[in-house]
């Protein structure tokens, strides 16, 4: 399972890349340089949605513009918790970010189901991201997790920064992970990289908090 951090400090991005982790660059992070890490794009909603601010559409154009074409996936822009009327929203942009040539990744969110995603996804280009609500995430992150290994999808799982959380991940067969707790604490990235190689034998339960 590939695991994504935001850039932090230089102890953070050295033990980071010790660790064979990539890099997720954000339209309204501080730094936005993928210090020669494989990278992916966030979109930055999360940040918006919790900073109670509008989304920036031109900071993630501009982001996309400068990196989109290398990036592992782009996550399309969405709205926070939003269901239906997200999806909605991001298929909107679907048009405009296909021409950048990277996966792109439709974000799922509270109410919304594999069938609702179903007509727009395709292996090797438009994947899933599951988002939303901390809540509605670890209930649902083995249907999507299930359902994207059935098709080949690419499935990323966003803020996922304990040992529970990543256990989930590895069960449920999830492409990919993100968390800011490598970024911000080295000193946790060796227990965090311990727990997404872990072999999923065990339950949640069995990987701590």
């Amino acid at each position: 399972m590939i695991a994504y951090a935001p850039p932090g400090n230089r102890r953070s991005i050295d033990a980071m890349r010790r660790a064979g982790w990539r890099m997720l660059l954000s339209p309204k992070s501080h730094d936005r340089r993928s210090h020669g890490f494989p990278y992916a794009i966030d979109n930055g909603a999360w940040t918006a949605y919790q900073q109670k601010t509008t989304f920036d559409d031109g900071a993630f154009r501009r982001l996309v513009a400068s990196h989109g074409a290398d990036a592992d996936w782009i996550a399309v822009p969405d709205i926070v918790a939003g269901g239906v009327e997200s999806l909605a929203f991001s298929l909107s942009w679907l048009p405009e970010l296909r021409r950048v040539g990277a996966r792109l990744l439709i974000p799922v969110q509270d109410g919304m189901n594999p069938e609702d995603v179903r007509p727009h996804v395709s292996t090797g280009a438009v994947g899933v991201f599951v988002g939303g609500s901390t809540e509605w995430k670890i209930e649902t992150i083995p249907v999507w997790g299930a359902w994207a290994q059935r098709l080949g999808l690419w499935c990323h799982v966003g803020r996922v920064n304990t040992g529970r959380r990543i256990a989930h991940c590895l069960l449920a067969g999830v492409t990919s992970i993100d968390g800011s707790r490598a970024s911000r604490y080295s000193k946790d990235i060796p227990f965090l990289d311990a727990a997404r190689r872990q072999i999923p034998l065990f339950g949640p339960a069995d990987f701590g908090a």
